[in-house]
């Protein structure tokens, strides 16, 4: 299935190859230059995927990100790939704590990106290969991969593509603890820039979406030591 990307890239070269590597890909491609350019275009067209540059003039990819998970209306569910010079791990857990669903650090591979773009776009339910499956339920939580709809106690609740892959993991199973390496196998996969304190980022993140109070989870608890699990209860 082909989906239609926004790339936000300033350097023009770079923008031109991904572009042409998305076309490759049977995708549809949208470029601009700068954070305000992402924003108008992300809101405008709707894509499946941005392709987010960090170091944008006029705003940068924090702020585009920030604004896009924000209180403006937009989709929370669009997928966001960050793609960066900058690689120290703070950068990294910021832009997951702002809903970016991937980051990618320069120099890359066109290959890598676009295996990349294509494992974003598969788990936000956009990619080829979509498996029909049952929706899941544990302790008032619904996850349904068809609809790529999360309920809490039967409301609606709006997460990323990251944070319902975690949500659709533990709900398949539950009460049992997941490890932080395995629920960071769910979400992203194993790469250069991966780190299992992501993992509680998207639980926190997800805690507030569920829980009661996300200081007192009940449903989404910590297992000391381990890792955390999602509580069965009454589904």
């Amino acid at each position: 299935m082909c989906a239609y990307v926004l790339v936000a890239e300033d350097d023009e070269m770079q923008a031109e190859l991904i572009r042409r590597s998305l076309l490759a890909e049977g995708h549809t491609a949208t470029v601009v230059h700068d954070g305000s350019a992402a924003l108008d275009a992300a809101r405008r067209l709707r894509p499946d995927l941005v392709v987010l540059d960090l170091m944008l003039p006029v705003i940068d990819g924090f702020g585009v990100c920030r604004v896009l998970r924000g209180a403006t209306g937009d989709d929370p569910g669009i997928p966001v790939l960050m793609l960066t010079a900058r690689s120290d791990e703070d950068d990294v857990l910021l832009g997951l704590e702002l809903g970016a669903d991937d980051y990618m650090t320069k120099p890359y591979s066109p290959r890598e990106l676009m295996a990349r773009i294509r494992t974003v776009l598969r788990r936000s339910g956009h990619g080829a290969g979509v498996r029909e499956e049952a929706a899941v339920r544990a302790g008032g939580i619904c996850v349904d991969p068809v609809r790529h709809e999360v309920r809490c106690d039967g409301v609606p609740v709006e997460c990323t593509p990251a944070e319902f892959q975690i949500l659709l993991a533990m709900a398949g199973e539950p009460d049992r603890v997941f490890t932080r390496r395995q629920l960071l196998q769910c979400t992203r996969g194993f790469d250069r820039s991966s780190t299992e304190r992501a993992v509680d980022v998207h639980i926190m993140n997800l805690r507030r979406k569920i829980e009661a109070d996300p200081r007192r989870p009940v449903r989404l608890v910590t297992v000391f030591g381990v890792g955390y699990k999602l509580s069965g209860g009454r589904g």
